[in-house]
């Protein structure tokens, strides 16, 4: 990334959220927000596969910003079965968001599952967000509303975690185009720099 991650906190519902922050190098064309996986698995901001998706996203001259769902790491509070979680990626959104510049929203895993609720309920508010990029998205195991048509979804054909054929019907009723990464699983081992390639030419377009 361009500069070392700038770790900051801030007031959330369910009690302080701890930040991780990555800039461009220069005056940022945009704020993205990613979102974590399971907490009740592991995942932290952290993650691999998000920090991934901040370095696209800082490449492109966005300002990404992770964060860690309550109960993890320095975060206050406890598990809340995905509602609070949503609660904690727009109460980011609120504090981050700056007029003027887009917003992007992105997660992996549980981490879609949260990103695709809380950019429905910013359209339901007129406050929609500029891109969403969902990878692996839990569409087996939660209620992962429709996204707009312009969504970056990528899914590992091999996924054990959350079935490629759950995101398929899940995409399928929306004519939403899926990226198929063949024989690549859930937590894309060894493909991490192919993941970013695919998140910059999906979002330059």
């Amino acid at each position: 990334m361009a500069a070392p991650s700038t770790h900051a906190d801030m007031d959330g519902p369910a009690g302080r959220i701890e930040l991780s922050i990555d800039a461009p190098g220069a005056a940022a064309r945009g704020v993205a927000v990613l979102c974590h996986p399971h907490p009740q698995h592991g995942g932290t901001m952290d993650n691999k596969v998000i920090q991934t998706l901040a370095r696209a996203f800082v490449q492109l001259g966005w300002r990404a910003v992770r964060f860690n769902f309550r109960g993890v790491g320095a975060s206050q509070g406890q598990w809340d079965q995905g509602v609070g979680e949503v609660d904690d990626a727009l109460a980011v959104v609120a504090a981050q968001r700056e007029p003027g510049l887009p917003l992007a929203l992105g997660g992996f895993s549980f981490g879609g599952y949260v990103a695709a609720q809380a950019a429905h309920r910013l359209a339901a508010a007129d406050h929609p967000v500029q891109r969403l990029v969902l990878v692996g998205p839990a569409t087996s195991t939660f209620a992962v509303p429709h996204v707009p048509a312009d969504s970056l979804v990528i899914h590992g054909e091999a996924d054990d975690v959350v079935p490629l054929a759950a995101t398929l019907d899940w995409a399928r009723p929306q004519s939403l185009p899926v990226v198929v990464l063949p024989g690549v699983g859930h937590y894309f081992h060894g493909q991490l720099t192919r993941l970013r390639d695919l998140v910059l030419r999906g979002l330059s377009r």
